[in-house]
């Protein structure tokens, strides 16, 4: 296959781009690996510095804030309850949607 000087003048300049592309994928590819890298190391570094286990104290701390808690909501409760209970002087409890 013989090339001729006009098909030369399109067929170089096009394996020129075409490298360009081919180099540009290439680093895009290196970039996209290299940060993939620091997140991992980031994650890594992240994982070793939180705690993984709490001690006896902790937890019993924790347990005293969760009784705290449901006093609170029982407390609510009741107070909902109440307030369920209570009639209202003008209010009523029919409403009429046939307007």
């Amino acid at each position: 296959m013989s090339l001729k000087g006009i098909e030369l003048q399109i067929a170089i300049p096009k394996t020129f781009e075409a490298g360009k592309v081919a180099e540009q994928k290439h680093q895009q590819t290196q970039l996209n690996l290299d940060h993939a890298n620091s997140l991992m190391d980031r994650q890594t570094l992240k994982g070793k510095e939180t705690v993984l286990e709490s001690e006896d104290t902790a937890k019993t701390a924790a347990d005293g804030t969760r009784q705290e808690q449901s006093q609170l909501q029982e407390g609510e409760r009741q107070q909902n309850e109440e307030e369920k209970k209570t009639v209202h002087p003008y209010k009523g409890a029919f409403v009429d949607f046939t307007g």
